[in-house]
Protein backbone atom coordinates (compact mmCIF):
# COMPACT_ATOMS: atom_id res chain seq x y z
CA UNK A 1 0.00 0.00 0.00
CA UNK A 2 2.73 2.15 1.05
CA UNK A 3 4.77 1.66 -2.54
CA UNK A 4 0.91 2.59 -4.56
CA UNK A 5 0.86 5.40 -2.29
CA UNK A 6 4.27 6.70 -3.30
CA UNK A 7 3.58 5.98 -6.99
CA UNK A 8 0.42 8.16 -7.38
CA UNK A 9 2.40 10.85 -5.57
CA UNK A 10 5.14 10.81 -7.58
CA UNK A 11 2.49 10.72 -10.92
CA UNK A 12 0.42 13.65 -9.31
CA UNK A 13 4.10 15.60 -8.91
CA UNK A 14 5.16 14.74 -12.21
CA UNK A 15 1.89 15.42 -13.91
CA UNK A 16 1.10 18.67 -12.16
CA UNK A 17 3.40 20.99 -14.52
CA UNK A 18 1.45 19.78 -17.22
CA UNK A 19 -1.90 20.11 -15.48
CA UNK A 20 -1.11 23.80 -15.10
CA UNK A 21 -0.56 24.16 -19.00
CA UNK A 22 -3.44 22.78 -19.67
CA UNK A 23 -5.62 25.31 -17.23
CA UNK A 24 -3.62 27.72 -18.71
CA UNK A 25 -6.30 28.14 -21.16
CA UNK A 26 -8.87 29.27 -18.44
CA UNK A 27 -7.96 33.01 -17.00
CA UNK A 28 -9.18 35.21 -13.89
CA UNK A 29 -8.87 38.59 -15.84
CA UNK A 30 -9.48 40.29 -19.31
CA UNK A 31 -8.18 43.87 -19.70
CA UNK A 32 -8.32 46.00 -22.10
CA UNK A 33 -9.13 49.09 -24.54
CA UNK A 34 -12.20 49.96 -26.54
CA UNK A 35 -13.21 52.89 -28.84
CA UNK A 36 -16.10 53.87 -30.84
CA UNK A 37 -18.63 56.15 -30.75
CA UNK A 38 -21.70 58.25 -28.23
CA UNK A 39 -24.68 59.68 -28.60
CA UNK A 40 -27.04 61.27 -26.61
CA UNK A 41 -30.89 61.31 -26.26
CA UNK A 42 -33.19 63.65 -24.17
CA UNK A 43 -34.80 67.27 -24.71
CA UNK A 44 -32.67 68.08 -27.55
CA UNK A 45 -32.67 64.39 -29.37
CA UNK A 46 -35.84 62.69 -28.48
CA UNK A 47 -36.51 60.19 -31.56
CA UNK A 48 -32.99 59.50 -33.63
CA UNK A 49 -30.47 57.44 -31.92
CA UNK A 50 -27.24 57.67 -33.55
CA UNK A 51 -27.71 61.31 -34.24
CA UNK A 52 -24.99 63.29 -33.91
CA UNK A 53 -22.20 60.72 -32.87
CA UNK A 54 -18.94 61.55 -30.98
CA UNK A 55 -16.21 60.12 -30.34
CA UNK A 56 -15.58 57.69 -27.45
CA UNK A 57 -13.06 55.79 -25.73
CA UNK A 58 -11.69 54.33 -22.88
CA UNK A 59 -10.67 51.17 -20.48
CA UNK A 60 -12.20 47.64 -19.97
CA UNK A 61 -11.90 45.10 -17.19
CA UNK A 62 -13.44 41.85 -17.02
CA UNK A 63 -13.60 39.12 -13.68
CA UNK A 64 -14.12 36.10 -15.23
CA UNK A 65 -16.59 33.95 -13.43
CA UNK A 66 -16.72 31.08 -15.43
CA UNK A 67 -17.40 30.37 -19.76
CA UNK A 68 -20.90 32.02 -19.48
CA UNK A 69 -20.88 34.59 -16.56
CA UNK A 70 -18.29 38.04 -16.26
CA UNK A 71 -18.28 40.90 -14.13
CA UNK A 72 -16.98 43.51 -16.15
CA UNK A 73 -16.25 47.41 -15.01
CA UNK A 74 -15.13 50.40 -17.56
CA UNK A 75 -14.06 54.06 -17.41
CA UNK A 76 -15.14 55.54 -20.71
CA UNK A 77 -15.13 58.96 -21.95
CA UNK A 78 -17.44 59.82 -24.98
CA UNK A 79 -18.76 63.41 -26.53
CA UNK A 80 -22.40 64.06 -26.63
CA UNK A 81 -24.25 66.82 -28.31
CA UNK A 82 -27.46 67.92 -29.88
CA UNK A 83 -29.41 71.00 -31.45
CA UNK A 84 -33.09 71.88 -31.35
CA UNK A 85 -32.74 73.91 -34.32
CA UNK A 86 -33.41 70.75 -35.99
CA UNK A 87 -36.74 70.29 -34.50
CA UNK A 88 -40.21 70.44 -36.56
CA UNK A 89 -41.90 71.08 -33.02
CA UNK A 90 -40.78 74.63 -31.82
CA UNK A 91 -39.87 74.99 -28.01
CA UNK A 92 -41.63 78.18 -26.30
CA UNK A 93 -41.40 81.34 -27.43
CA UNK A 94 -39.56 79.70 -30.72
CA UNK A 95 -36.27 79.36 -28.56
CA UNK A 96 -33.82 76.91 -29.41
CA UNK A 97 -30.29 75.22 -27.70
CA UNK A 98 -27.30 73.85 -28.77
CA UNK A 99 -25.08 71.67 -27.05
CA UNK A 100 -21.86 70.03 -26.82
CA UNK A 101 -20.05 68.00 -23.65
CA UNK A 102 -17.64 65.17 -22.44
CA UNK A 103 -19.14 62.39 -20.24
CA UNK A 104 -17.43 60.17 -18.72
CA UNK A 105 -18.18 57.31 -17.44
CA UNK A 106 -17.60 54.99 -14.33
CA UNK A 107 -19.48 51.57 -13.69
CA UNK A 108 -19.80 47.65 -13.74
CA UNK A 109 -21.68 45.57 -15.23
CA UNK A 110 -23.01 41.69 -15.47
CA UNK A 111 -22.08 39.89 -18.63
CA UNK A 112 -24.15 36.88 -19.97
CA UNK A 113 -22.76 34.61 -22.26
CA UNK A 114 -25.22 32.59 -24.75
CA UNK A 115 -22.85 30.43 -25.21
CA UNK A 116 -20.01 29.09 -23.25
CA UNK A 117 -16.49 31.33 -23.99
CA UNK A 118 -13.38 29.69 -24.39
CA UNK A 119 -10.85 27.46 -26.35
CA UNK A 120 -9.67 24.00 -25.42
CA UNK A 121 -13.01 23.22 -23.94
CA UNK A 122 -14.97 21.89 -26.43
CA UNK A 123 -16.06 18.72 -24.48
CA UNK A 124 -18.08 20.78 -22.54
CA UNK A 125 -19.48 23.01 -25.53
CA UNK A 126 -17.36 26.45 -24.90
CA UNK A 127 -16.82 28.33 -28.21
CA UNK A 128 -14.74 31.01 -29.60
CA UNK A 129 -17.67 33.49 -30.20
CA UNK A 130 -20.75 34.31 -28.19
CA UNK A 131 -23.16 36.45 -27.95
CA UNK A 132 -24.30 38.65 -24.66
CA UNK A 133 -25.97 40.48 -22.57
CA UNK A 134 -25.18 43.08 -19.59
CA UNK A 135 -26.50 44.89 -16.59
CA UNK A 136 -25.29 46.77 -13.99
CA UNK A 137 -24.85 50.19 -11.88
CA UNK A 138 -22.52 53.45 -12.86
CA UNK A 139 -22.27 56.67 -12.47
CA UNK A 140 -21.52 59.81 -15.25
CA UNK A 141 -19.45 62.23 -14.13
CA UNK A 142 -19.86 65.44 -16.57
CA UNK A 143 -17.46 68.71 -16.00
CA UNK A 144 -18.56 71.87 -15.65
CA UNK A 145 -20.16 74.17 -18.65
CA UNK A 146 -22.64 76.03 -16.62
CA UNK A 147 -22.78 73.47 -14.04
CA UNK A 148 -21.05 69.90 -13.28
CA UNK A 149 -23.20 66.97 -13.46
CA UNK A 150 -22.52 63.82 -11.29
CA UNK A 151 -25.42 61.22 -11.31
CA UNK A 152 -26.02 57.31 -11.25
CA UNK A 153 -26.58 56.00 -14.47
CA UNK A 154 -28.24 52.37 -15.32
CA UNK A 155 -26.25 50.59 -17.99
CA UNK A 156 -28.35 48.05 -20.12
CA UNK A 157 -26.80 46.45 -23.65
CA UNK A 158 -25.24 43.70 -25.65
CA UNK A 159 -22.59 43.16 -27.57
CA UNK A 160 -20.84 40.14 -29.32
CA UNK A 161 -16.91 38.75 -28.67
CA UNK A 162 -14.77 36.49 -30.29
CA UNK A 163 -11.55 34.64 -29.21
CA UNK A 164 -8.95 35.06 -32.16
CA UNK A 165 -6.39 33.67 -29.96
CA UNK A 166 -5.73 32.05 -26.68
CA UNK A 167 -5.34 35.22 -24.53
CA UNK A 168 -6.79 37.74 -26.89
CA UNK A 169 -10.21 38.84 -27.15
CA UNK A 170 -12.01 41.42 -29.66
CA UNK A 171 -15.69 42.14 -29.79
CA UNK A 172 -18.05 45.45 -30.33
CA UNK A 173 -21.08 46.34 -28.08
CA UNK A 174 -23.86 48.40 -27.86
CA UNK A 175 -25.11 50.11 -24.05
CA UNK A 176 -27.29 52.72 -23.25
CA UNK A 177 -26.77 54.37 -20.21
CA UNK A 178 -30.31 55.72 -18.50
CA UNK A 179 -29.03 58.35 -16.13
CA UNK A 180 -30.76 60.18 -12.95
CA UNK A 181 -30.02 64.06 -14.20
CA UNK A 182 -31.80 65.79 -17.11
CA UNK A 183 -29.13 68.57 -17.03
CA UNK A 184 -26.72 66.39 -19.19
CA UNK A 185 -27.59 68.88 -21.84
CA UNK A 186 -27.89 72.04 -19.97
CA UNK A 187 -24.34 73.97 -20.97
CA UNK A 188 -25.57 77.81 -21.07
CA UNK A 189 -26.81 79.76 -18.46
CA UNK A 190 -28.80 81.95 -20.31
CA UNK A 191 -31.73 81.15 -22.70
CA UNK A 192 -33.76 78.00 -23.32
CA UNK A 193 -32.84 75.85 -20.77
CA UNK A 194 -33.27 72.05 -21.80
CA UNK A 195 -33.31 70.67 -17.90
CA UNK A 196 -37.19 71.42 -18.03
CA UNK A 197 -37.96 73.09 -21.50
CA UNK A 198 -41.88 72.42 -20.69
CA UNK A 199 -41.90 73.42 -17.24
CA UNK A 200 -43.04 69.33 -16.66
CA UNK A 201 -41.11 67.67 -14.38
CA UNK A 202 -40.53 64.19 -14.03
CA UNK A 203 -39.87 61.92 -10.86
CA UNK A 204 -37.11 58.65 -10.97
CA UNK A 205 -36.02 57.30 -14.20
CA UNK A 206 -39.10 59.49 -16.23
CA UNK A 207 -37.92 62.71 -18.36
CA UNK A 208 -34.29 61.94 -17.66
CA UNK A 209 -30.83 61.79 -19.93
CA UNK A 210 -29.55 58.78 -21.34
CA UNK A 211 -26.56 58.22 -23.68
CA UNK A 212 -24.95 55.53 -25.65
CA UNK A 213 -22.13 53.80 -26.19
CA UNK A 214 -21.03 51.74 -29.38
CA UNK A 215 -17.37 50.77 -29.00
CA UNK A 216 -15.31 47.87 -30.35
CA UNK A 217 -12.56 45.95 -28.27
CA UNK A 218 -9.82 44.53 -27.76
CA UNK A 219 -8.73 42.78 -24.56
CA UNK A 220 -5.66 40.47 -23.13
CA UNK A 221 -6.36 37.66 -20.65
CA UNK A 222 -4.36 37.45 -17.27
CA UNK A 223 -3.52 35.77 -14.38
CA UNK A 224 -3.95 31.75 -15.00
CA UNK A 225 -6.56 30.08 -13.00
CA UNK A 226 -4.50 26.75 -12.55
CA UNK A 227 -6.64 23.70 -11.13
CA UNK A 228 -4.90 21.41 -8.68
CA UNK A 229 -3.89 17.87 -9.86
CA UNK A 230 -6.00 16.03 -8.47
CA UNK A 231 -4.97 12.36 -10.12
Amino acid sequence: MTITRNIRIGFCLLMFPFCCITAQEEYTWEMGGAIGGSFYMGDANNSSPFKDTGIAGGFVARYLLNPRMAIKSNLVAGVISGDTRSFKNMYPNEEYAAFKRVVFDLGAQFEYNFFGYGIGNSYRGDRRFTPYVLGGLGFTFAPKCSATVFTVNLPVGVGVKYKVAPRINIGCEFTTRFSLSDRLDVTQKKGLQLEDPYQIKGKGWKNKDSYSFTVFFVTYDLFPRCKECNN
